[in-house]
């Protein structure tokens, strides 16, 4: 049996298995899915069951539950969301991520998931701050962290050791306190 993390209207957000490399190798083998993370290049197989399945897999102690959910409609795959504490002890500042895939696009999918992670985190899991980032010229994301109660933290520029086209431009960062979800709700 799957366990199941979260449910929205339209999304269920589940634990991953091991049986779930070949729905990642097909995202991550998808090159408008990849654009802003590797410049479109696929993950490898290889690379998908060695390093990605295992951080995907991983337990968190501070948030008491696992940081990445796969992410289904109607039974159907869409990708997964991130929702990682900084700190492996701690669930004072979690990530926000998402990676869904082309045919879950523009359809809300994201907006709904991050909405419904960011909520549970500030009422059941503890959490203080959410933070997301992108790089800056991606701006279907940058909608999505909006969308979702983020604002626009900073620019900043990493090192990246094969740059990709945008890279030039940076990343942003964008973020959510408690207290001002609070205010907002």
């Amino acid at each position: 049996m799957t366990y199941v993390f979260l449910e929205t209207e339209r999304l269920v957000l589940r634990a991953f298995t091991e049986a779930d490399a070949p729905l990642l190798v097909a995202l991550d083998g998808d090159p408008e899915v990849m654009r802003y993370l590797s410049g479109g290049v696929p993950t490898p197989a290889e690379t998908i069951r060695t390093r990605t399945l295992p951080l995907l897999l991983h337990d968190y102690p501070g948030l008491g539950t696992r940081g990445f959910w796969a992410a289904e409609a109607s039974g159907t795959f869409l990708g997964w969301f991130e929702f990682r504490p900084l700190e492996e002890e701690s669930a004072a500042v979690v990530e926000l991520g998402y990676r869904l895939g082309r045919a879950a696009w523009g359809r809300g999918y994201a907006t709904e998931g991050s909405r419904a992670l960011i909520d549970k985190g500030f009422t059941e899991l503890g959490v203080e701050r959410v933070t997301a980032n992108t790089m800056t010229v991606n701006r279907s994301s940058r909608r999505v962290m909006e969308k979702s109660g983020l604002t626009y933290l900073r620019t900043f520029h990493g090192d990246w050791p094969e740059p990709i086209e945008g890279s030039e431009h940076g990343e942003v960062e964008y973020e959510l306190t408690r207290a001002d979800w609070e205010r907002r709700r």
